[in-house]
């Protein structure tokens, strides 16, 4: 069952064009003229017929649709402009500031393997969901349709995807993330084979509504639902809906030649002019805006599609062209290149859940600027020392609270994420919110151990997500965005990595990243980080090096660590700064009861998951007894000194 076509009752492109003649006025009817692949023109048929708005808009991504769709945004009240020219603010409602998770559902058949970290619901009852809640949700709203693709146009890991919104804000993001591709829509479909849907209204937007609101995915027909609410992150479905059937693509159609992940791809340079270019994952709100940005030259912050190319090498594109970007913490000292773009004018930039001062400037916390004293921000009216109803301080912004911007404002942003042939690849990073247990930088010994340490990230929850706290696994980070069963996503990794058509010279570096490790953890008394926020810029230069063979380094149990001398000297280097050996060892001792408990959480997590490889379990197994041993020879505490001398 395909609930848009059985809701729509739309089957066929002469009843779209006949709808379409009803609908639409002369100017929009000119529009959607120009679009023929029938598919897609029954497809929007059916989301009209569903939802029917008063009017609908076609967005071809000219400056006009787009000045349009900006009026849209401040005439409804999505959006409020703000002092500085082309920005403006857009407040979610204060219960739904991140991803409704609980409401979040697959829709699949009983005998459809779905991950066992996800909701689901059959075809029928959803299709009755679908029905009850969106059929007329747009009465007295404009719908806006937009033509995009998630990649570089010709990208063979691109792809065409539609949004049906009637909200100016979604249509706005889009604008901003996505590369409108109206023009070559037909021939991208034609070509592919394909393309994704996604159909949303905020409806009457209201809070009394939110425990109503829903996001639905339909992994069958690639189409997505979401309804009564706003948060992007809920409705912008070409970014998470849409990287879920990405996923599915790479997992299920062309398993071992192809990934789509939740990474950073950055660019680091190394000697002579070298760029290498790395490739990152860490779920939200965990540093990966801020790992892309300390790379040299930036591509993107969220997520990758990469393949196989015929070279022997693996190529990566980023699917969207701007950032929806946490800002909580974002200054001068750690993001010099993105406060350029948020405090100087000269970009447009949609600013959600901070605080507008009396002048109509955007604030948040971590900004390391002056507090205003009162000001508007994500729950209403706020002053200096106002608390919630449980007499906790209301922080001046949302954690969650982002900006939205296109990525060619940064001054760093490389000229190679328009290639459609994407950008070799050589480096692959993991990292978490992890405070006690891992140190900044360790390298894999070989491709299967290094997906072991993406299967294996554990991360501090973030507020990102409503109503999810505490200390849990995130496998690849990626894990809420893995539609089929873990044990497929994981086989495809494994698949991936070993390829026999990646070349020698091509040969990827897979590396755990952690630079939330506290001083706590390595026997002092406060939770402030054993190092800085701008050291990372060292373990990414590192792990170029290490790419070119041009750095030694320890083998230990978890893989290979960084030597001392090779660090002091990149830490002066890089960020002309002095590397103690004192703080060395620290972060790069071993404390081996914690990765064993580490290891056995893993293990204990993954038995019951279906169709999973039994390589996992040989490796960690493999690791934890070169643990024990060590242990038992030397102690909880390993020393890289130790290691050292075994060299």
């Amino acid at each position: 069952m395909d609930p848009l076509h059985t809701l729509g009752k739309i089957s066929s492109p002469d009843q779209a064009r006949n709808l379409f003649a009803s609908k639409l006025d002369s100017i929009q009817s000119a529009k959607i003229a120009k679009i023929k692949h029938p598919d897609v023109l029954v497809r929007i048929a059916n989301a009209i017929a569903l939802c029917r708005p008063s009017k609908v808009f076609i967005n071809t991504g000219s400056e006009e649709d787009k000045d349009v769709i900006r009026k849209i945004a401040i005439e409804k009240g999505e959006e409020r402009a703000l002092a500085m020219a082309g920005h403006t603010i857009h407040f979610d409602l204060a219960g739904e500031q991140g991803r409704i998770v609980d409401r979040t559902y697959y829709i699949a058949e009983p005998e459809d393997l779905v991950s066992s970290l996800a909701n689901r619901m059959p075809p029928e009852k959803a299709a009755k969901e679908i029905e009850n809640h969106m059929s007329g949700i747009m009465e007295n709203l404009t719908m806006i349709v937009g033509f995009y693709m998630r990649g570089p146009v010709g990208s063979p890991a691109a792809n065409p995807a539609l949004e049906l919104t009637s909200s100016a804000y979604i249509s706005h993001s889009a604008e901003l993330l996505y590369r409108s591709a109206f023009d070559d829509f037909d021939h991208e479909v034609a070509q592919k084979g394909y393309f994704f849907t996604n159909v949303h209204s905020e409806g009457l937007n209201r809070t009394e509504d939110l425990p109503h609101a829903r996001v639905f995915m339909d992994r069958k027909y690639q189409t997505t639902y979401a309804w009564k609410c706003t948060y992007a992150g809920n409705t912008l479905l070409l970014k998470k809906g849409n990287h879920r059937f990405a996923v599915d693509k790479a997992v299920y159609r062309n398993r071992g030649r192809e990934l789509s992940e939740h990474m950073f791809i950055t660019g680091i340079n190394g000697p002579g002019d070298r760029t290498t270019w790395c490739a990152g994952a860490a779920p939200s709100g965990c540093g990966k805006t801020t790992t892309a940005m300390a790379g040299n030259v930036f591509i993107g912050d969220d997520l990758a599609q990469m393949w196989i190319a015929q070279d022997g090498s693996i190529r990566t594109i980023n699917p969207e062209n701007g950032i929806f970007g946490i800002v909580e913490g974002v200054n001068v000292e750690g993001d010099p290149l993105l406060m350029k773009v948020l405090r100087q004018p000269g970009c447009e930039v949609i600013w959600s859940n901070i605080l507008v001062d009396e002048n109509f400037k955007p604030h948040w916390v971590g900004n390391m600027e002056p507090v205003p004293e009162k000001g508007i921000n994500f729950q209403g009216e706020w002053h200096q020392g106002k608390t919630n109803d449980k007499a906790e301080p209301i922080p001046i912004s949302h954690p969650n609270s982002r900006c939205t911007l296109a990525s060619e404002n940064l001054d760093n942003y490389s000229p190679e994420a328009a290639n459609p042939e994407g950008v070799v690849t050589r480096i692959f990073t993991y990292s978490g919110r992890d405070a006690d247990t891992m140190p900044p930088v360790w390298v894999a010994k070989t491709p299967d151990a290094g997906v072991v340490i993406g299967a294996c990230i554990v991360s501090a929850t973030t507020a990102t997500e409503v109503g999810v706290t505490g200390i849990k696994r995130a496998p690849w980070a990626n894990a809420p965005f893995i539609p089929g069963a873990l044990g497929d996503y994981m086989d495809a990794q494994f698949k991936f990595f070993n390829n026999p058509d990646i070349k020698e010279p091509f040969k990827p570096v897979i590396a755990g990243l952690n630079y939330f490790l506290t001083h706590r953890a390595r026997g002092g008394d406060s939770d402030k980080l054993l190092g800085e926020k701008q050291d990372v810029k060292v373990w990414l230069a590192w792990l170029e090096r290490y790419a070119h063979n041009e750095v030694g380094y320890l083998s230990t149990p978890i893989g290979n660590l960084p030597c001392y001398n090779d660090l002091t000297e990149l830490f002066k280097q890089i960020i002309d700064k002095d590397y103690p050996r004192s703080l060395y060892d620290m972060q790069f001792t071993l404390y081996t009861v914690k990765i064993i408990q580490r290891i056995e959480l893993q293990e204990k997590a993954y038995v019951n998951e279906e169709h999973l490889p039994e390589k996992l379990f040989k490796i960690l197994a493999a690791q934890k007894s070169a643990l024990l041993d060590l242990k038992e020879k030397v102690g909880d505490v390993i020393m890289p000194d130790y290691f050292e001398n075994l060299i």
